[in-house]
């Protein structure tokens, strides 16, 4: 049920997200990772825009992503949490110490799904580094259960002249940056560390590629 609506609302909204969000994506190697996602993923992109949820979406049309969506947008009513329901994703209540999350997502990837997690965990305020510290989660549930992660950047240009630009990382195996000398604390600290450093490249790497184009 969640991959027939999921498969509607990128059927009905193809040709107003095209007019609209005006995506141009780029790849750090196409040959490696493109828009097509083979087996379990996780999909980690950097947080610009509440929409930037429709922007993964439609950048990854063959599968379905499962978003981890905070509380705070569950609490905008009926209609809201009907719709979250429908698209399938995970709440996150970022208020208590509820970690059931994980768990939903470890079973969405042990079926061999796509998860979608925003490791800053909430969109900047006027006046934060960008981009914003990362929460371990992502690296975590990768860790725990042997799954790539596939790190996007974007510029979160929507609704504006100039176009959205996306970048697509290539995997990012948490696997082979296990230190055995470390605690797992230890390890996935670092490691969240390195996927934002990955992403902040990609910025970079972005930037260059656009240029190119101009």
């Amino acid at each position: 049920m969640i991959a027939l609506f999921h498969w509607f609302v990128k059927i009905t909204g193809w040709l107003p997200q095209k007019l609209v969000f005006r995506t141009k994506v780029y790849y750090e190697d196409e040959a490696v990772q493109g828009r097509k996602i083979k087996g379990k993923a996780i999909v980690a992109p950097n947080h610009t825009s509440l929409f930037d949820y429709a922007v993964m979406m439609f950048l990854f049309p063959t599968r379905t992503l499962r978003g981890l969506v905070a509380e705070v947008m569950y609490n905008k009513g009926f209609l809201m949490r009907l719709f979250f329901a429908c698209l399938g994703t995970i709440r996150v209540d970022r208020t208590t110490n509820d970690f059931s999350f994980i768990d939903k997502s470890r079973r969405v990837l042990e079926r061999g799904g796509v998860i979608e997690i925003y490791p800053e965990a909430r969109l900047p305020d006027p006046g934060d580094e960008r981009l914003l510290p990362f929460k371990p989660s992502t690296v975590y549930l990768a860790l725990e259960t042997d799954t790539p992660i596939i790190p996007v950047f974007s510029t979160g240009k929507l609704f504006c002249k100039e176009r959205n630009r996306v970048i697509i990382g290539t995997p990012f195996y948490v696997q082979d940056m296990i230190d055995e000398s470390l605690s797992t604390t230890e390890n996935v600290q670092i490691i969240t560390q390195r996927l934002r450093g990955k992403i902040i490249e990609l910025e970079q790497q972005l930037a260059e590629k656009a240029e190119k184009d101009r």
